[in-house]
């Protein structure tokens, strides 16, 4: 009886998370020829094209796509079963680069009390953080992160989190703006400036805007611009307001900025860790997200 190449199998899960031979073979570091034999050979392995041209685009077939899931999770069953045992974690011998996908600001804020604390406990540890350019909770399903960073969206029902800490959006402008002149910021004050709106979707309205039409007022918006620390940069600048959320503001210097509390009531906000079940139980695993919740509620120990 001749058994299967299972070597195939980590192949058939980065085709199938890529969709393409080139970056497919950047995934796993080989030539693009050489992932295209690898190809051939699951076609004869399976008995299926996978992956056909559609235009100028490689498509999945839709055998492929009705298998994608189960290839996904045999390729990280198989990894973990090859892997060394990590019953009992030594964190003085961990030797292990684990991939948090966060936006500019977390980095920022926690960035370098992460890696702190990461190489106190655990010298051999390298923390990368990843972009975070849209929510999705592809990157956790497919593995290539361990942990995701942020607000909950649509992440699916399997994926699970943690909250790390709550926050909440405040008003922010260069020292010496005439807002910082005065005692009380109302909503008329606070409106007879420009904004500058971060945004990576262009979307410029939100919780504040509606809050402020309620009592019949509105934003001018001068600007827009794709995260919350270049906000920042064009308000030190100018004499446009920013809105971020407190927590990018624990690194910035305390005189680099005059910060308020809104003239509106709005949500606030809670920021949590995401990952995949199947990194539920994993020692080295749960000691990294120990590690975020540590770092993050002694930056801001009133938000526990």
């Amino acid at each position: 009886m001749t058994e299967p190449d299972l070597n195939l199998l980590i192949a058939l899960d980065a085709f199938l998370a890529e969709g393409s031979v080139a970056r497919a073979a950047r995934r796993l570091g080989l030539s693009a020829s050489a992932m295209s034999r690898t190809l051939g050979r699951l076609r004869t392995a399976t008995g299926d094209p996978l992956l056909v041209r559609a235009g100028r685009n490689m498509v999945l077939t839709p055998y492929a796509e009705a298998i994608r899931e189960r290839a996904r999770n045999a390729a990280f069953e198989a990894r973990a079963l090859l892997s060394p045992s990590t019953s009992e974690l030594s964190l003085t011998t961990l030797e292990r680069t684990f991939v948090i996908r966060a936006n500019d600001g977390f980095v920022e804020a926690f960035g370098a009390q992460l890696i702190a604390a990461a190489a106190s406990t655990a010298p051999l540890v390298r923390l990368r953080f990843a972009p975070k350019p849209e929510k999705s909770a592809k990157h956790l399903r497919e593995g290539l992160v361990d942990l995701e960073i942020g607000t909950l969206g649509e992440m699916g029902p399997e994926i699970r989190l943690q909250a790390l800490f709550r926050d909440h959006f405040v008003g922010v402008v260069r020292r010496g703006h005439p807002l910082s002149e005065l005692g009380v910021i109302s909503a008329e004050h606070y409106v007879a400036f420009g904004h500058v709106v971060a945004s990576r979707r262009e979307r410029v309205t939100g919780p504040v805007d509606e809050a402020l039409a309620d009592i019949g007022l509105q934003r001018n918006i001068a600007a827009i611009v794709p995260s919350f620390p270049a906000s920042l940069a064009v308000a030190k600048a100018s004499d446009l307001i920013a809105l971020v959320p407190g927590s990018f503001l624990l690194n910035q210097p305390a005189d680099a900025f005059y910060v308020f509390e809104l003239p509106v009531k709005t949500r606030g906000l809670t920021v949590s860790q995401m990952w995949h079940p199947r990194n539920e139980v994993d020692p080295a695993q749960r000691w990294l997200r120990r590690l975020v919740l540590d770092v993050c509620r002694e930056q801001l120990p009133a938000s526990r």
